[in-house]
């Protein structure tokens, strides 16, 4: 399925001035930090995962969407590394710092990650391109956007979540997706993604709602949170600290856990490693953010539905 989207992407022409950054070592960590929050190494009878997709895949989509939308240089890096501070396991770090309201906690890493990969500052330097202009990414409202509007990064999300994760995207509904997106002027006079017809945007929408009951349920609260404990028990023993989250990958990580001489971090992982689906517990779910979507359809901002 991804090879379907990327594809459809025109990634085979990858845009030249592009290129160079895929090589970007900050970057190319991001190929083992997985999209899924570090969810492919639970338990298959809780996650069913069609394919192994990364942090890099997503940035990468989110860039040719950003440059198949606007063909705007800058625009199009700030959109390859808007995730370039991604932690091992994702969103479970946001969860251990108490934010899963908005999951935004680890975005502060950015700026760092970026001044830390001598190689990118390079290719900016050649290219003329402030340092600024892609850290601050949430400048650019058609790839990063306050809720309920669209944005590259949230329909690269639907996508990828939908198609891999959900299934209820076929290669078909990625193909038109992508050709009834388009740019629209919001209230603010703000470009915005939107879409052309109001059928598209309803099969987006709905599959939005379907993951967002996903990210609400018991399995998957429960999951996240255990994870979220298995790291910070392990930082409170030192066995990582928290900086190695922006450093290594998850399957290290995950590698140097189980050489620990620890029984209860091994019982830990041997629950997220094989728990069933009937065995999850009834938990006090913590406040996660709702995923609310209301984009422009035909040029209007709908209001609950289409």
């Amino acid at each position: 399925m991804l090879s379907h989207y990327l594809n459809e992407l025109d990634y085979q022409n990858i845009p030249s001035f592009l290129e160079k950054y895929l090589s970007c070592p900050s970057l190319i960590r991001l190929k083992n930090v997985g999209y899924f929050c570090g969810m492919d190494y639970a338990s298959k009878d809780i996650y069913h995962f069609k394919e192994y997709i990364s942090r890099y895949d997503h940035s990468l989509t989110v860039a040719l969407l950003t440059y198949k939308l606007t063909k705007d240089k800058v625009m199009t890096l700030a959109g390859l590394f808007h995730d370039i501070a991604t932690p091992c396991f994702s969103h479970v770090i946001d969860y251990m710092n108490g934010d899963y309201l908005f999951q935004e906690s680890t975005e502060a890493y950015t700026e760092k990650v970026i001044k830390a990969d001598a190689y990118l500052k390079k290719c900016l330097k050649q290219d003329n391109i402030a340092l600024d202009d892609i850290t601050n990414f949430k400048n650019y409202p058609i790839v990063d956007n306050e809720r309920p509007k669209l944005c590259a990064d949230r329909l690269d999300g639907i996508i990828l979540t939908g198609s891999c994760w959900t299934n209820n995207f076929t290669s078909t509904d990625i193909i038109d997706i992508l050709a009834d997106i388009t740019i629209y002027k919001n209230e603010l006079d703000q470009d915005e993604i939107g879409f052309k017809s109001p059928y598209i945007a309803n099969k987006v929408l709905t599959v939005s709602d379907i993951i967002n009951i996903y990210c609400h349920s018991k399995e998957d609260n429960y999951m996240m949170l255990l994870l979220s404990k298995i790291t910070d028990y392990a930082i409170t023993k030192k066995y990582l600290s928290y900086e190695d989250l922006y450093v290594y990958d998850e399957e290290l990580l995950f590698d140097i856990l189980k050489t620990k001489q620890d029984k209860e971090l091994m019982e830990y992982l041997h629950i997220f490693q094989t728990i069933k689906k009937e065995e999850i517990p009834n938990i006090e779910s913590p406040q996660i953010k709702i995923r609310n979507l209301q984009p422009i359809v035909a040029g209007k901002r709908i209001a609950t539905g289409v």
